[in-house]
């Protein structure tokens, strides 16, 4: 029995491709908080569906360099939206790796 591959992730680091650090120092959750209405299963509603992030697209800190993770199903969702993350990297020269996050240890 052969399971469906977990999609992978993209990580956008908030560093140039010539090692600067990006800015504004917010950039990640502005970022991210454009994207927050692309969710699995579309757009909350109510009071409070603003807040928070899309679990396909979050701001995070790894090892002291600000990053949006990006997971690749956001491409299957909304095309267009994936395309922008990508270009806004690919825009300000910012480095992008691809990888797998995996799950913190339970303690």
């Amino acid at each position: 029995m052969s399971s469906a591959p977990k999609p992978r992730e993209v990580f956008i680091q908030g560093v140039t491709k010539d090692g600067r650090t990006f800015r504004p120092s917010d950039w990640s959750e502005r970022l991210a908080g454009v994207m927050s209405c692309f969710r699995p299963g579309g757009a909350p509603g109510g009071p409070g569906a603003h807040i928070g992030y899309s679990p396909l697209c979050v701001p995070r800190v790894i090892n002291g360099v600000k990053c949006v993770i990006v997971n690749e199903s956001l491409r299957e969702l909304e095309p267009m939206a994936w395309d922008f993350v990508m270009n806004f990297a690919k825009d300000n020269e910012l480095q992008v790796a691809e990888a797998c996050l995996l799950p913190d240890k339970p303690e």
